[in-house]
């Protein structure tokens, strides 16, 4: 294929960005009882600063689609990598719970562009029925991210501090934005450059109108908000504070758990990315997906206190089969026509953003219920995070299932 080494230096460059922003998302994970304790959080502030990661990811959505539309994604990620780099910085030097959900926040808006800008170069640079493959291989490669979110972040924290350990990841950051703008190309050599005039207003309006009016964007929306969600909502907030409460882990251990579950997505959604191609279907593969991961989440209710190797076992089970999000985000960039990709794309991303800001708040609204004293929080409040997380997945699944299908294109001869 002409493109081949051109296409492979993208994804290089898209694995390099998505990781960082990866990382970002599940950087709580291991230093979540640290941060409980340093800063005097109640489980409702630790989960809404978890979630206002992805506040800051829904608020971007909208002017990055229209950004990548008209500017390109090169240029977009590049202004956006600042207000991430801002934000890790402040995240560093916060005093309180505002604080930290406020550089939580700028840190979501400024990784704005990351996913989607992967999602948006993939449909530019790879042939239409391995769309989904190349996109798995980018986010596949990204959890390199999960993973030093978990032991390696436990080892700097333990040696400089979690506040030192955001500045190292700030100066991180910013590299990697600096080495996107500079190698990263738009469009793939020889492709017909798109236009890229400014719209006016009516016509701004109408775009979206069209991208909202795609024939099952509704059934998306109702899985998108829960593949993705789920497995941040326990791998990056719950996770770690389960494993110290219920089974006594250190946060050495912990950091290992984590590990050993950014190694079970990486697996995961390999596995995925020819699926569709393989079975014909997208909407299938992903409904057995979310009805596999609910079923490994009841498994982890069920797992009793001090039965460690069992709840692990069920951890990175449920890390493997609900990869399926991939399928999901093929499936949704599947709806729209060239001229639209960037805010169709964006707009399918908003149902996940908002699904990975509410079930984490929820769920911390739920301990909080359940153990308002504060940490540490009873096994019955994990049991109920678990059993929420597999209605909200059987419930998206539902009503996925009832919309249309989408089965890969062959490319053009």
């Amino acid at each position: 294929m002409p493109i081949a080494r051109p296409l492979a230096r993208i994804v290089a460059l898209l694995v390099l960005l998505t990781l960082v922003s990866q990382f970002f998302r599940v950087a709580y994970g291991a230093i979540a009882p640290d941060l409980l304790r340093d800063l005097h959080l109640s489980a409702s502030s630790l989960s809404l600063a978890g979630g206002a990661f992805f506040l800051g990811l829904g608020i971007a959505q909208v002017p990055v689609g229209m950004a990548f539309d008209r500017f390109g994604v090169r240029r977009t990620v590049a202004v956006l990598t600042l207000a991430a780099v801002i934000g890790a910085v402040g995240n560093a030097l916060a005093r309180d719970a505002t604080e930290l959900v406020a550089a939580r926040l700028l840190i979501g808006i400024g990784c704005g562009g990351s996913f989607m800008g992967a999602v948006f170069l993939c449909a530019r640079w790879a042939p239409p029925d391995r769309y989904a493959m190349v996109l798995s291989w980018v986010f596949s490669l990204s959890n390199v991210g999960t993973l030093f979110a978990g032991t390696p972040l436990a080892w700097l924290t333990e040696a400089i501090g979690w506040r030192g350990s955001f500045l190292v990841i700030a100066a991180v950051a910013a590299a990697v934005g600096l080495i996107f703008f500079l190698l990263v190309a738009d469009n793939p050599p020889d492709a017909p450059t798109p236009t890229t005039r400014a719209e006016t207003l009516p016509e701004v309006v109408s775009g979206f109108a069209r991208v909202l009016k795609a024939r099952g964007l509704p059934h998306i929306f109702a899985i998108h908000a829960v593949a993705y969600a789920s497995v941040v909502t326990l791998l990056g907030l719950w996770t770690p504070p389960y494993l110290e409460h219920v089974h006594g882990f250190d946060a050495i251990a912990r950091g290992n758990v984590i590990l050993a579950m950014a190694v079970g997505q990486i697996l995961g959604i390999t596995a995925y990315g020819p699926m569709d191609r393989l079975l014909g279907t997208r909407k299938w593969v992903a409904v057995a997906g979310a009805i596999g991961t609910a079923a490994a989440l009841v498994g982890l209710a069920l797992v009793p206190p001090g039965a460690s190797w069992t709840a692990l076992a069920f951890l990175v089970a449920f890390c493997i089969v609900g990869a399926y999000s991939i399928i999901v985000v093929a499936h949704g960039r599947s709806l729209f026509p060239p001229e639209l990709l960037g805010r169709g794309v964006t707009t399918v991303n908003l149902a996940q953003v908002g699904g990975c800001f509410a079930l984490p708040y929820l769920s911390g609204l739920l301990v909080q219920a359940i153990a308002p004293g504060g940490a540490p929080y009873p096994w019955f409040a994990y049991q109920m995070i678990f059993g929420f997380l597999a209605l909200c997945l059987l419930g998206g699944a539902a009503v996925f299932a009832l919309g249309p299908d989408s089965r890969p294109r062959p490319a053009a001869a």
